[in-house]
């Protein structure tokens, strides 16, 4: 998924914006899925992005890890996924003298692992 957003450290990052790519990995047991082929045996992707859009193009967040791990916290809040993985890359990182193909944070969110309610 790729988004336009006011994430950052600095204060260029925060006005001008920039393009943000995320990817979203839920961990779910889709067996009653796969056998009644019924969208509530299931988790719906359109509800997915709709989550991860409104927090990239939401409020300015300075660090990337905030974004992940409120994508991350959202969706295990708000469904009955058992894990989430979440990736945030930023393609254009502003860092004089270097270049880079992007930047990133990965997290990675089990209910079991980290004690969250179901």
């Amino acid at each position: 998924m790729v988004f336009y957003g006011f994430h950052g450290m600095s204060a260029a990052e925060q006005e001008l914006g920039q393009r943000f790519v995320v990817d979203l990995e839920v961990y779910l047991d889709l067996s009653a899925a796969g056998t009644s082929d019924s969208l509530d045996d299931t988790v719906s992707y359109t509800l997915l992005y709709k989550k991860v859009k409104e927090i990239m193009e939401g409020p300015s967040r300075k660090l990337l890890e905030n974004a992940a791990e409120t994508i991350a916290r959202q969706v295990l809040d708000d469904s009955d996924i058992d894990a989430v993985r979440v990736t945030i890359k930023k393609p254009e990182v502003p860092m004089k003298g270097s270049v880079l193909a992007y930047a990133a944070v990965e997290i990675f969110r089990d209910r079991k692992i980290n004690g969250l309610s179901p």
